[in-house]
This record gives structure tokens, C-alpha cells and sequence, in this order.
């Protein structure tokens, strides 16, 4: 069974069977999604999972990232996890379309601090978890996001039982437990898109808590199904839209990294809008331009991305809340037209109430244009028409920030300081991420994080 290979794969790997390649691409999500989850803090978003997580309490495990309170590993994996993605400015692995680091981190930082594991131990826990999430979604590209569900609460569960049971010792029959318990908890309803809700932002730490109590449940004794990937009521008959390619699972799995292609956001919204982003910034690449002088907006978009970022409401009224309009293509273009940028002020309350915008956002026509590949890693195409007559074009190969067109450490250091507000303490904490591996435990890490973003209750 699959459960198997991998239960096996991520007993025996250790810290020195990850090359330096590897060992650096993880230390980079690591910091982009502490980045990320201190961002969410100092802004406020996440609170409802902060606040749950702290009254749940229990034995002190295990801060939260930003915290100085110690309450149960779960809790504190779940409220990290809320936060890490909160801005859904977290990485996504283009083949996958997942949210590797927001499912695998936050179980890696609390159950790392529960058996108060070394800065290595963290850093291969956290290996397995990216490449365990980001190849179960590289099965079955957009299959799950077809069948109405998302990707990174399907594998999350998965992904951070591993993660928690690689932390704990558990030996290689209970994983195999672990995974068949964790599967039952995969889901994330797709349903937000057509409200003004902002469950998606739950999904990764429902998932996290998920999975480490399924690698707490498996080791009391608890069984899982071995076949819960590709049994005839798995996750991918049950949940998937398209037929699994379950060697994707296995193939090369220890050897090569599907964790070292992982994208990260240059931009806090869908991934799937980027590349859309990008060809319009090229088009107006040639000097500025006046919004109220734009009368066509015409955006070339993938198939598989115009369900999500293209819904009903897109470039027909405002957006429904903040959140909404990280989904909204025609609005996200209209605002980089009027701004010259897409960042964390975009998505405000004020921001998406302007009418200049939504009037903007109604002259974006999106063509459907399939490629070859997977949506998040198509190129794209935008022409912008003007009043006067004038026509200005931009095409790109792929969006800024994935695999194939990445950002450079100094960018990402550029985006976790911003997201750190300029905090004076913001390139320690890059350094003792980046260095991770030599860290004796988690305390500086999290002491750090936690002066930048104090939580809200201690």
C-alpha cells in the first residue's frame, strides 16, 4: 500500500539524508510562512482560531507562533496554522495547487516543541510534510478543487500526521495507522467562493489539528485503513474529480524534491490570478497609465482557474469582504491599474469599497485559454485599451514567485521584513530560521516571533 512507502520513507529519513539544496528550500518556507503567520498577527487577522485555541488550553506543550503561552500541541499547531495562511499569502506548489508549508509547519513547530526536538529534528519533520502534501496533490492535479474541495485540507491531515508521528518516534506500522486515521479528516468545502465567508483561512488548521490527533489517536492504539489513498472509498475515489496517478507518490520519493518547487507569493491573494497579475503589470510596463482613460481590460485566463478566481460576483460588484477579493480577478486588475501594486493594503475594508475600482474591475473580459499544465503554472496574456485608441500588451511566460520564474533569498528576506513590519528584530529571527539546523531547540525562534507580533491574549 502507499501508506506504506511513505510511512517507511519518512521513518528513516534523517537531517543528513537532505541535501543542501533541500535543507535550503525548506528553511526558505520556513521563514515565508513564520513571515506570513506574524504578518496575520500584527494585522489581526486569525483571531477566532487564536481565541479557540487558547481556551481549549490544556497541557503546556506548545506555544503558538507569536505566543508566550504554552497550551496543548493541537491547539497550538491549529492556531498556527490559521495564522499562517490567514493572508493566503503562503506558498503554493503549482502541480499540487497546495498550501504545503501552512499544513506542515505549524504541526512541525508544536510537536517539535512538545518533545522538545532539536532545530534539526524540526527542519526534516518539516521536509516530510512539505514533500508529503505537495506530491498527494501532484497526483491529481485540480482534481480535488473540481470536485468542490480544497487541495491543502484534503492532504493536510495527511501531511501533518506524518509530520507528528516522524516527531514522536512512532514506528512505521502506526503511521500507517496515523495516515488511515488522518484521511477521515480530509475535506475543506470550496463553498466560501460564492459567499463572503473566509473558511478557506480555517482549512490548514483544521487540517493540523487533524493530524496530530491522528498520530495521537494511532499511537493509543487506534487503526486506519491502509488503503486510505487508493482503496475504492479513499481519498482519491471519494474526493477527486480526476483519475490519481499514485506513482507520483512513490516515484523518486527520497530523491527528488518536489519541496525544492514550491512557488511563493509575491502577491496576498489566489494563486491562481498571479500569472494574470504579472501579464498585466507588463502591459503597463511602458510608462503610467490613467484608470478612467481604460475602457477594455482583456485577460487570457486558464480554464481551470475561472471557477475560482472568476466567480459570479467577480467584476460585477464589490467584493463581498476582504477576503472575497483575494478571489476576484477583475477587481485584483483593477486595483494593480489604480495602485501600481498588489499588497497587504489591497485587501482592506476601505480598499475594496471604492467605486473607481469596481468601475475599473467591469472593463476586464477574461478569455478562457487552456495550456498545457496545470493552471498555476500557465503563462499569461492581458491587453489594456484606452480611449484614445492606444493598445498596450503584455504576455509572460509564468507568474513571478514559482518554480520557474522564482523569487531570489533577498527577495523573500525583502518580503518577510515587510511582513515583519520593519521590525529592528526581523533579520535575527530570518538568521535563526535560516539556520535552523544548528538551532539546539525552538526557543529563539518563537521568543523572537512573539516580540515582532505579540499576541492578543497570553
Amino acid at each position: 500500500m502507499t501508506s506504506s512507502v511513505l510511512a517507511r520513507w519518512a521513518h528513516g529519513l534523517t537531517v543528513a539524508d537532505l541535501s543542501e539544496n533541500v535543507r535550503h528550500a525548506v528553511a526558505r518556507h520556513l521563514l515565508d510562512g513564520v513571515g506570513n503567520a506574524v504578518a496575520a498577527q500584527r494585522l489581526g487577522y486569525g483571531r477566532a482560531a487564536w481565541t479557540v485555541a487558547d481556551a481549549l488550553g490544556g497541557p503546556a506543550e506548545a506555544r503558538p507562533l507569536t505566543g508566550t503561552r504554552a497550551i496543548s500541541a493541537p491547539a497550538a499547531g491549529m492556531a498556527t496554522a490559521v495564522l499562517v495562511h490567514a493572508l493566503d499569502f503562503d506558498d503554493t506548489h503549482a502541480g499540487a495547487l497546495v498550501h504545503a508549508t501552512a499544513v506542515s509547519v505549524p504541526a512541525a513547530l508544536a510537536v517539535g516543541q512538545q518533545v522538545r526536538a532539536t532545530g534539526a529534528d524540526v527542519l526534516t519533520a518539516a521536509a516530510i510534510g512539505l514533500e508529503t502534501a505537495c506530491r498527494l496533490g501532484a497526483a491529481s492535479p485540480h482534481g480535488f478543487h473540481g470536485r468542490g474541495l480544497h487541495a491543502t485540507a484534503v492532504v493536510g491531515p495527511f501531511a501533518a500526521a506524518l509530520v507528528a508521528g516522524k516527531l514522536t518516534g512512532l514506528p512505521v506500522p502506526v503511521l500507517v495507522h496515523a495516515l488511515g486515521v488522518a484521511g477521515s479528516s480530509s475535506g475543506g468545502l470550496l463553498e466560501f467562493l460564492d459567499t463572503d465567508a473566509d473558511t478557506k483561512a480555517l482549512h490548514p488548521g483544521s487540517a493540523t489539528l487533524g493530524g496530530i490527533l491522528a498520530a495521537r489517536l494511532a499511537a493509543a492504539g487506534a487503526s486506519g485503513p491502509a488503503s486510505v489513498l487508493e482503496g475504492r472509498r479513499g481519498v482519491y475515489a471519494s474526493m477527486s474529480e480526476r483519475p490519481a496517478d499514485l506513482t507520483v507518490l512513490t516515484d523518486g520519493l527520497g530523491t527528488e524534491w518536489e519541496a525544492t518547487r514550491i512557488g511563493i507569493k509575491p502577491y496576498p491573494s489566489c494563486q491562481l490570478m498571479h500569472v494574470t497579475l504579472d501579464a498585466v503589470t507588463a502591459a503597463l510596463s511602458v510608462g503610467s497609465v490613467d484608470p478612467a482613460q481604460v475602457v477594455d481590460i482583456e485577460v487570457h485566463v486558464h480554464p481551470d482557474s475561472v471557477p475560482i478566481v472568476c466567480g459570479p460576483n467577480a467584476g460585477v460588484a464589490a467584493p463581498r469582504s476582504t477576503y472575497d477579493g483575494k478571489f476576484d480577478l477583475p477587481w485584483s486588475v483593477a486595483a494593480l491599474v489604480h495602485d501600481g501594486r498588489i499588497d497587504v493594503a489591497t485587501y482592506t475594508g476601505a480598499s475594496i469599497a471604492r467605486d473607481s475600482v469596481l468601475a475599473t474591475a467591469r472593463t476586464v473580459r477574461v478569455v478562457e485559454a487552456p495550456t498545457e499544465g496545470p493552471a498555476a503554472s500557465a503563462s499569461g496574456h492581458a491587453i489594456v485599451t484606452l480611449d484614445d485608441g492606444r493598445v498596450f500588451e503584455g504576455r509572460v511566460a509564468g507568474s513571478r514567485g514559482t518554480a520557474a520564474f522564482p523569487l531570489d533569498d533577498q527577495q523573500l528576506l525583502a518580503k518577510f521584513i515587510a511582513n515583519c513590519g520593519d521590525h529592528p528584530c526581523a533579520p535575527e529571527l530570518a538568521d535563526r530560521i535560516f539556520g535552523l539546523a544548528d538551532e539546539p531547540d525552538l526557543t529563539a525562534v518563537l521568543d523572537l516571533a512573539a516580540r515582532i507580533a505579540p499576541a492578543p491574549l497570553h
